[in-house]
């Protein structure tokens, strides 16, 4: 376990005790001594940064009440005392936020207490930022991914360099004895942003919804974005400066978005964007040039005569090729159906008998046909 502690500046070093019910675990002080119980499973060393930390072997299952208590070496007055309570089967890491440039090397930690067994077993997963997970160890040996620069040592991973792919969370996992506990690790890869890509019309008309967007894809952590007009700085919320409290743009510095909703002559300008994150000194894109213009009505108009010009055109040639006989007639194109040499199809008449007679023929009741073709 760790105690983290703040002394102020140019201050002696410190001494740092942990007790349990009075007992001294272990202590870094030459004037006290370490209770007996604990000469065997307990040591206490302080590192860099003001950081205390406890060893404890065969932790006793359950609660268990320790005092981290931290003072000045040549003063009787505590300058810190942090309370902890630790339960059994524990997993801890001392930094649990890593940051690190890229291409160098960096240790993830993580340590357990002792009740998980002597032959607890430690494996490290990888989640990424999309939320996908791989195993970086499993069953003692590294996967394939991390094989050739990833080492272990005592429940700990050694990145030999690590790239800007290797940003996520990595889970710890300690399993011994039928429990189970796990600590997490942020690594955060420091990649300088890059020029980032700009898109930037050249020309807009007023009144309609135009996006300006400002992207980089190498910059690690993501790059916050500021956007320039002329020059001059464009505030996140033009609403609380007087300069800009007609401005009707929205800026979105997460994503890179200037939104000019309703863009006016007075939204004409030089504009470019900068990227920024803490891992170098930011970058900008090329300055553009954009100009609002008002709607064209005048092209509009021309455009609408020019179509009914058109119009009559085609009205007037179709009149003038008729007129000539440039078009067939309607004969003519009935004529393209029946050509002139084929024979006429017979067509065949019925004519019903007479009510009130007509000769001999109809008085036999016989059905003679007349005039069965008619052409």
């Amino acid at each position: 376990m760790d105690c983290k502690y703040t002394l102020p500046a140019e201050s002696p070093d410190a001494v740092c005790k942990y007790t349990q019910g009075g007992k001294i675990l272990d202590t870094t002080d030459p004037e006290e001594t370490q209770h007996a119980l604990y000469k065997t499973n307990a040591k206490v060393r302080i590192f860099e940064n003001n950081n205390c930390r406890l060893i404890l072997k065969n932790l006793p299952p359950g609660k268990n009440n320790i005092t981290c208590n931290i003072k000045q070496a040549d003063t009787a007055s505590d300058t810190s005392v942090v309370e902890k309570s630790v339960n059994g089967f524990t997993v801890t890491t001392t930094n649990a936020n890593v940051r690190v440039r890229e291409n160098q090397g960096v240790d993830l930690t993580c340590s357990h207490s002792a009740d998980f067994g002597a032959n607890a077993r430690v494996e490290w997963k990888y989640n990424d930022l999309k939320g996908s997970q791989t195993y970086v160890f499993f069953d003692g040996k590294a996967t394939t991914p991390y094989a050739e620069r990833v080492t272990k040592f005592d429940g700990n991973v050694r990145f030999s360099k690590v790239t800007r792919k290797d940003n996520g969370v990595y889970d710890c996992e300690v399993s011994g004895n039928g429990k189970f506990g796990e600590v997490k690790v942020n690594l955060t890869v420091l990649v300088p942003p890059s020029p980032p890509v700009c898109r930037i019309p050249t020309s807009v008309t007023t009144g309609w919804k135009t996006v300006l967007s400002c992207y980089d894809m190498d910059g690690s952590p993501p790059p916050t974005y500021k956007w320039y007009k002329n020059g001059i700085l464009l505030p996140e919320n033009p609403s609380q400066f007087p300069a800009f409290k007609n401005a009707t743009y929205k800026l979105n510095p997460r994503d890179g978005n200037l939104v000019l909703s309703s863009p006016s002559k007075m939204d004409s300008g030089q504009y470019y964007c900068e990227a920024i994150n803490d891992a170098g000194p930011p970058q900008s894109c090329r300055v553009v040039k954009m100009e609002v213009r008002d709607r064209n009505v005048g092209g509009i108009v021309a455009g609408v005569i020019v179509a009914l010009l058109l119009l009559v055109l085609l009205a007037l040639g179709l009149w003038y090729a008729n007129k000539k006989g440039y078009l067939p007639k309607k004969s003519e194109s009935l004529n393209f159906f029946n050509p002139p040499n084929s024979k006429p199809k017979p067509s065949v008449v019925y004519q019903p008998p007479s009510l009130y007679g007509g000769g001999d023929e109809e008085e036999d009741g016989e059905f003679r046909q007349k005039s069965s073709f008619v052409v």
